[in-house]
C-alpha cells in the first residue's frame, strides 16, 4: 500500500472524525465533515489509498465507529499512529482500516510518501528514504481487512469460501 500523509497531532478524536453534528445523516454525508474542525479541505482533497498518520491516542473519545467508517469512505485504508484508542483500534479493523502502531509516526510530514507492509511491521518513507518499524498486523486481522471488514469477512466465512 502506498500514499500520501496526512498529518495530524496527538487526541484525534472520533468526534473530529466523525461529527456529531451529522450524525443523523448518512455516514457518507458524514464522511465529507471527517476532520474538518482541524483540516477544512481534508475530505475534498483526501485521495482514494492516502494514508492518515496521528500521534498518540489517535480515535480517543466516543466508541463511535462511524469514525472509521468515514476515513474508509474517503478511500483512507491505512492510518499510521504512536498508539489508538482501545474502541477505534477495533472497530478500524471491524470496518476495513488497519490502525498500524509506529512509534516513529511523528518523524512523517504531511505529503510524505509511505509504502505500508503492515505484515511485516514496516512503514517506508519514501519521501525521505527512511524505513520505520511497526508493529505487526497478525494475519487473522489482515485477513479481516481483505474481506472489506468483518461483517464481509463473516459472510464469506459462513458462505465456506
Amino acid at each position: 500500500m502506498t500514499g500520501a500523509a496526512w498529518v495530524y497531532g496527538n487526541d484525534i478524536n472520533t468526534d473530529v472524525l466523525a461529527p456529531g453534528a451529522y450524525l443523523k445523516g448518512s455516514v457518507e454525508e458524514m464522511a465529507k465533515h471527517c476532520l474538518e474542525s482541524i483540516d477544512p479541505d481534508f475530505a475534498t482533497t483526501v485521495a482514494p489509498g492516502d494514508i492518515v498518520v496521528g500521534g498518540d491516542n489517535f480515535g480517543i473519545g466516543s466508541s463511535r465507529e462511524q469514525a472509521a467508517q468515514s476515513l474508509s469512505i474517503l478511500g483512507v485504508n491505512v492510518v499510521v499512529a504512536k498508539s489508538f484508542a482501545r474502541i477505534f483500534y477495533r472497530n478500524a479493523f471491524n470496518l476495513g482500516v488497519i490502525p498500524l502502531v509506529c512509534e516513529d509516526a511523528g518523524k512523517v510530514q504531511k505529503g510524505d510518501e509511505l509504502r505500508i507492509d503492515a505484515e511485516k511491521g514496516k512503514v517506508e518513507n519514501l519521501t525521505r528514504g527512511e524505513t520505520y518499524a511497526c508493529e505487526t498486523v497478525p494475519p487473522h486481522l489482515m485477513e479481516i481487512v481483505r474481506d472489506g471488514g468483518l461483517l464481509p469477512h463473516l459472510k464469506k466465512k459462513l458462505k465456506g469460501k
